[in-house]
């Protein structure tokens, strides 16, 4: 569709320039300069180019330039007709409607068109090249080693693998890198709750996962913090000798940052979540010193009086900013912006995109300010994908406090849901594996949730309205596309693999089908548009629009009960088309595909 679009702004462009010509003016009208719109009512036409940015131009009210337009038009389509010359953009009739040329394309042309494609099943759908050649790297999830990963990290996780997978469908060449927290204060906190209060114990001897195991010990510390006034002295103390290389604090650190990140890991396999590289802070923390030392030689950085470096950055219209303090330790922009450097010395990207919450937009603009300042043109091309909170109805998480939702009890809690509408309905036996058909649903109906809202805005996540069979869900979606399964099976077992008949386009001219049609030749720029918003959502509100839109056509035109083969086998094609796109799309936004439920 993205393509007939195209080619019908290019030939309304050239129109506009002749006619403009013919007044005397002069002056070019590039096919960029058209706008295309779907109209608010499929009666109205399949597509409206609005006149009203022209009407300056030619001195003409917009409803005046759509007429002249449309009669233009229907003098180059009676000369191709006269001259029998095909046309190589889809025809169409077109008709002024106030400001606007309206179109109502060829349907057996277009849909002839799209349900080729479809059947090819060499070719990949989806798949616009706008990004090809294009180099990027994807940070996101940056957990800390001192508690397990958690509501608020599945919507990071879910953002940044559906965006990389968008952006690679896109044609780039992604790198998904993840920072891992490492160490600090709060590190220490729970490295001391453990020394003082763990008598040894380990995860497998309290049968606990690993993760689960350290976020526990960070939450006694908080509850021993409230009556022991030393614990903070203590905790700093340990954070010192870490970072001298004390033989025994480093051996506690490393047991517990293995038993944090081992664990986090199976939940990461878990999610069909992954990584090209796992970053460090243990390892980064301390690159950057060197470029603020440059920065200063270089008067770009300056002194203050008690000898630690800042920047001022009232020129963009930010704060000053403390660089190193003044005992010559770094803090988190300092390494910031060393490991950006290190990255792309590593890996040259082209873009590189941070998946971090909302609350640090102001942290990015310093960042990339510095990174313009030290002289780096790259930093151009570095984005913040902000997204914002996420929480349950009963209220905001906080992990020192022990609220927190960890993700592999919430995910365990949807799975008991999934299992128990399964078994409700009498579908184990028809499901195969019911636990790991529950599992998939419970992913979908996580996932699904999490990126059907913008990144940016702040949502609260409701388990069981997520894990609904009807409406805007990923559960929907899985059953929409195990229903096609379904039907694809039968046709294939009614006719023993044989062409019941043959697919002839102008016999699907019904509304239901045609809109099925047009809904699937507008994927590749429903991909695109995510890609180029970095909004997940796009593709997200996109899926449940073809999900619609195959349970209105399913519901007014049988498919196996169609009067005729030849119009069986056409609307299988268009059934087979769909499914090719709805399980291209769930990929892309991280819901299993489910053949059966």
């Amino acid at each position: 569709m993205d393509a007939i679009r195209d080619a019908w702004k290019a030939r309304i462009a050239r129109v506009l320039e002749h006619l403009l010509a013919e007044t005397g003016a002069t002056g070019h009208i590039e096919p960029s300069q058209v706008i295309a719109e779907i109209p608010p009512k499929p009666e109205m036409g399949d597509l409206g180019f609005p006149m009203f940015s022209f009407a300056k131009l030619f001195k003409k009210a917009p409803n005046q330039i759509s007429q002249m337009v449309c009669m233009r038009l229907a003098e180059i389509d009676a000369l191709m007709t006269a001259n029998n010359t095909p046309d190589i953009v889809a025809p169409a009739t077109f008709t002024a409607e106030g400001p606007y040329v309206n179109l109502r394309l060829d349907r057996p042309s277009v849909t002839a068109a799209v349900l080729a494609q479809m059947a090819d099943e060499t070719a990949p759908v989806g798949r616009p090249g706008t990004l090809s050649a294009s180099r990027i790297m994807v940070e996101f999830s940056s957990p800390n080693t001192n508690k397990p990963l958690h509501l608020g990290h599945l919507r990071n996780d879910i953002l940044g693998e559906s965006i990389s997978r968008i952006l690679a469908a896109c044609g780039a060449t992604v790198r998904k890198v993840c920072i891992i927290n490492d160490r600090g204060i709060h590190i220490c906190k729970s490295m001391l709750a453990y020394k003082e209060q763990g008598g040894g114990r380990t995860p497998e001897s309290e049968h606990t996962k690993s993760d689960h195991f350290v976020g526990d010990y960070y939450v006694k510390y908080h509850q021993m913090s409230q009556t022991d006034t030393g614990a903070e002295t203590r905790a700093q103390e340990m954070l010192r000798k870490w970072e001298a290389g004390d033989t025994e604090t480093v051996d506690l650190w490393q047991k517990m940052k293995d038993w944090t990140v081992n664990g986090m890991k199976e939940t990461y396999k878990r999610t069909d979540i992954s990584f090209d590289q796992y970053y460090y802070e243990s390892q980064t923390y301390l690159l950057g010193k060197d470029e603020v030392y440059k920065g200063l030689e270089k008067g770009l950085f300056y002194r203050e009086s008690d000898g630690a470096v800042a920047v001022d950055l009232s020129a963009e219209k930010l704060d000053k900013k403390i660089l190193l303090r003044k005992d010559g330790t770094s803090i988190y922009i300092t390494q910031d912006f060393g490991t950006a450097i290190f990255r792309h010395q590593d890996w040259p990207f082209d873009r590189m995109v941070y998946v971090v919450g909302s609350e640090q937009q102001y942290h990015f603009q310093v960042l990339f300010a510095i990174l313009k300042k030290l002289g780096y043109q790259w930093a151009d091309n570095l984005y913040h994908l902000s997204y914002g909170m996420v929480n349950l109805p009963e209220g905001k998480m906080k992990s020192r406090e022990g609220t927190v939702v960890d993700a592999d009890d919430l995910i365990d809690s949807l799975k008991d849901l999934a299992l128990e509408e399964i078994r409700s309905k009498d579908r184990e036996e028809a499901v195969g594996d019911s636990a790991e058909v529950a599992e998939k649903i419970a992913l979908g109906a996580l996932h699904y949730y999490l990126l059907q809202v913008t990144p940016a805005k702040d949502m609260l996540f409701d388990p069981k309205e997520s894990l609904s069979f009807n409406g805007n869900t990923g559960p929907y979606l899985q059953y929409m596309g195990a229903r096609i399964s379904s039907i694809l099976r039968r046709a294939d077992s009614i006719t023993n693999g044989k062409a019941g008949g043959s697919v002839k386009p102008e016999l699907l001219g019904s509304d239901a089908e045609w809109e099925l049609v047009k809904t699937i030749a507008a994927y590749p720029a429903a991909v695109a548009d995510a890609a180029a918003r970095m909004d997940p959502s796009i593709l997200a509100a996109y899926l449940y629009e073809l999900s619609k839109g195959f349970s209105r056509f399913y519901h007014d035109c049988p498919i196996l009960g169609a009067g005729t083969p030849d119009l069986a086998a056409g609307r299988l094609a268009l059934a087979k088309g769909v499914l090719r796109v709805l399980r291209d799309a769930l990929y892309l936004i991280g819901i299993p595909f489910l053949e059966t439920m």
